[in-house]
């Protein structure tokens, strides 16, 4: 990884699981993914957002999640399937009943979520 990426970027087991965050914050470089390339944010519109960003550290995120796309996606499905089958066990909380109903609220269906 180049230097200009690891003065932006760490990952630790002590913070987000170990996923990729911005160094000094819990924003992890799949949220940043998130906002830009899913919800067409701009860098300078996720730093106003999230002033403890600069954009340096948003274009540094960019660039790490470009070039580990794969382990970062693997990451998220693999806590999505942990997600379900915590709540298939436990059942319905009121965390998941007001989600799922926020959710149908939006488009009418509670299995897809909008990306904007």
């Amino acid at each position: 990884m180049p230097t200009s990426i690891t003065q932006h970027i760490e990952t630790r087991d002590s913070v987000c699981g170990g996923k990729p965050c911005v160094k000094g914050t819990r924003i992890r470089v799949w949220d940043i993914h998130v906002w830009h390339d899913l919800r067409g944010q701009s860098p300078e519109e996720i730093v106003a957002v999230y002033p403890q960003l600069s954009l340096a550290d948003v274009h540094a995120a960019l660039a790490y999640y470009l070039d580990h796309r794969i382990d970062i996606q693997e990451q998220i499905d693999a806590d999505q399937t942990d997600i379900a089958q915590m709540e298939a066990k436990q059942g319905s909380t009121q965390f998941s009943q007001l989600r799922d109903e926020l959710l149908k609220g939006k488009d009418g269906n509670a299995d897809s979520v909008s990306s904007g």
